[in-house]
């Protein structure tokens, strides 16, 4: 069994079937789904999915793109949701910064901010955290070690491959691999997959993103989690059940979820 860690089934891509694609999943052996939080507007979608599917939990936070839409008020109202799991996905995300150095100063600035606003809520309600970083690994790393972010610990999202961040394993952060992994071009993550300690390997789609081969160029789905489990198996020779089985524990312990 596997646990997609990672999947925004609240997406606008998944409404038209989105029983089909969870019977689907289920069928294929994903047990549960965690959908996390990037665009508030999406939260009472998400909310909907969790409460009408036993199997799938969210997490409430804010995407560094969306940061402007930040609202403490709103992550106090539905944090201690029965079904609300994490915090995040929040962190810091470079890759497409604008304007003048001062203008992409400002808004570094600012997502550190919304970032250590929601590494105090996680603390505050002891909730993991669902972390993204893109081309932000040292701020990153600085910002959730000085602000104690190892009390609640957490998953690096789709993990970047930057050797750096291995070291986050001791302070409690578990790493997401996901569809990048099965790519041509994946050499740094092939890498640095043997480095991560197995009691913090994590799966994830990011569907509906990031479709692994075979699939790529398709709207990804949980059931695309088989490639990923599949990958991990072969490039770390350990029989397939054995990774399901890691990563599940994994994921449960994390996640606080039975």
């Amino acid at each position: 069994m596997i646990i997609d860690t990672h999947v925004h089934l609240d997406d606008d891509r998944y409404r038209d079937d989105l029983d089909i694609v969870l019977k689907r999943a289920r069928e294929g052996g994903v047990e549960r789904f965690i959908i996390p939080g990037a665009d508030p507007k999406n939260l009472k979608r998400a909310i909907e999915i969790a409460k009408s599917n036993s199997d799938v939990y969210f997490a409430i936070g804010v995407h560094p793109y969306d940061m402007e839409a930040f609202d403490a008020a709103v992550f106090e109202e539905y944090i201690n949701h029965p079904k609300c799991v994490a915090v995040g996905e929040c962190g810091l995300d470079y890759f497409r910064l604008e304007g003048s150095d001062e203008e992409k100063l400002r808004e570094k600035e600012r997502q550190k901010e919304v970032f250590i606003a929601q590494i105090e809520i996680a603390k505050k309600y002891k909730k993991p955290l669902i972390v993204h970083i893109r081309d932000a690994s040292r701020d990153s790393k600085e910002i959730l070690l000085t602000h104690g972010a190892k009390d609640v610990g957490g998953v690096l999202h789709c993990y970047n491959a930057d050797e750096e961040l291995l070291s986050l394993a001791k302070e409690g952060f578990y790493f997401g691999i996901g569809g990048v992994l099965t790519f041509k071009n994946a050499k740094k993550l092939l890498h640095a997959l043997p480095k991560i300690p197995q009691d913090k390997l994590l799966i994830e789609t990011d569907g509906p993103y990031l479709t692994p081969t075979p699939h790529r160029g398709e709207r990804n789905e949980p059931l695309y989690t088989t490639f990923v489990a599949k990958k991990i198996s072969e490039l770390l020779e350990i029989p397939l059940e054995n990774i399901e089985k890691i990563t599940t524990q994994n994921a449960l312990k994390l996640f606080n979820i039975s």
